[in-house]
């Protein structure tokens, strides 16, 4: 280890930008884990309940487009620290709120600080770590990611039962202003690598052309790969537990189990696809290998033709799949992306993943309303298989790019 200088640099870039998106995804949770305590404080509808997260979402997305083309303007750096510092604002805004007026200002301070760190996250990622870690550095990055989204509803809920809903509001700000020193005092680590002379003018003179990569359908083919999974997450995040009760009539603690274990295999299965990814230049057949098997599997899960003990390990399953697929993803992605405008480019595809986690809720809200938990599950694995087309297109456009350039 000691032989390879860029390894110990790798490590520590790699760790520093995986707790920030940790505590991006963190953020995702912290108003919806607190619902029992906010409908009645406030006297407020599921409707209006909601309404607070699809606003969220709905800021970071359209943020997350307007904050690539700041990334690549200003580097990643500076707008990192302004996204992280915006969450701990926004969770001290809903903390002291006391109308629903105020509770919305906090979400939507919330989405802008969310709407910064995939932009900011891959380009650091890409400048930053050497190629041959590269894949394991999007598997930490989709780690932390599953490990913020597990541990808030936890943390939530065990200080709000504690003390309060204000407390446990107050005590989340903490997260984001610790990572802030944290990242303050490695600032040197995220800085920006200087661009040879040529590299910088072709940059500066680019212009008119700063928009030039949203003609490529890669790109537009990107977005709809995250718009159509991120509504399979949305359902699943959203309604698996409540559906996996009324399909199997097991115990609510079987049920939130099931879902945990989605939560964890994922992390593992993106642990695994690191590896996978690092060792091949076909990533889209990696993701649609997955996305097949974790398709199947939840078809399966909505027939209910499984005994109910069997929900557990096929939630699991479908969650392992789902996660090797997504440093395949992100190294897909980085092939399509135009040189000078990663950072752009990550904000407009990952816009979809806010679109489609503001549209999943509503739309499977929609179908369990209707009496249908099977057809969750069902609907889950149609915009999984649908996802797999958009896969194989940007592969396909890469490899074809690729061979005209050779």
């Amino acid at each position: 280890m000691s032989r390879d200088p860029t390894l110990r640099a790798d490590a520590r870039v790699i760790a520093l930008v995986g707790v920030a998106h940790g505590t991006s995804h963190f953020y995702h949770l912290i108003l919806a884990a607190l619902f029992p305590w906010l409908k009645p404080a406030f006297g407020l509808s599921y409707a209006e309940l909601g309404l607070l997260l699809t606003a969220f979402f709905v800021v970071s997305g359209i943020g997350q487009t307007l904050a690539g083309f700041v990334v690549d303007k200003v580097g990643a750096r500076r707008v990192l620290f302004f996204g992280v510092a915006m969450l701990g604002v926004s969770a001290l805004v809903l903390a002291a709120a006391s109308s629903y007026p105020a509770l919305m200002a906090g979400a939507l301070l919330a989405g802008v600080g969310n709407s910064i760190f995939h932009p900011a996250d891959y380009t650091l990622l890409n400048e930053r770590v050497s190629r041959a870690r590269l894949a394991h550095g999007f598997s930490v990055h989709g780690i932390s990611g599953n490990i913020g989204w597990a541990a808030a509803p936890l943390f939530m809920t065990t200080v709000a039962a504690t003390s309060s809903w204000r407390t446990a509001l107050a005590c989340a700000a903490i997260l984001p202003f610790a990572v802030l020193g944290i990242l303050w005092l490695n600032r040197s680590h995220l800085r920006a690598e200087p661009k040879p002379p040529a590299a910088a003018a072709h940059a500066a003179g680019e212009g008119a052309g700063t928009l030039a990569f949203l003609r490529l359908p890669a790109v537009w083919m990107c977005f709809a790969f995250f718009l159509l999974t991120a509504v399979a997450l949305g359902g699943i995040q959203a309604f698996a537990s409540i559906g996996l009760m009324q399909l199997y009539g097991i115990s609510r603690e079987l049920a939130t189990g099931s879902y945990t274990a989605y939560m964890l295999t994922s992390a593992v299965g993106m642990l695994l696809g690191g590896f996978v990814g690092a060792g091949r230049q076909d990533h889209d057949r990696t993701v649609a290998i997955a996305f097949a098997l974790a398709a199947a599997l939840a078809v399966l899960l909505g027939a209910a033709v499984v005994p109910g003990w069997l929900a557990l390990p096929l939630m699991a399953l479908i969650g392992f799949f789902s996660g090797v697929a997504g440093p395949s993803r992100d190294l897909m992605i980085r092939a399509a992306a135009p040189k000078n405008a990663t950072g752009r480019v990550y904000g407009v595809v990952y816009s979809g993943l806010d679109a489609g986690l503001s549209v999943g809720p509503v739309l499977f809200g929609l179908v369990m309303d209707a009496g249908h938990p099977g057809w969750l599950f069902a609907g889950i694995a149609l915009f999984q298989a649908l996802a797999i087309g958009t896969a194989v297109g940007v592969g396909g456009g890469t490899r074809s790019a690729r061979l005209q350039n050779a």
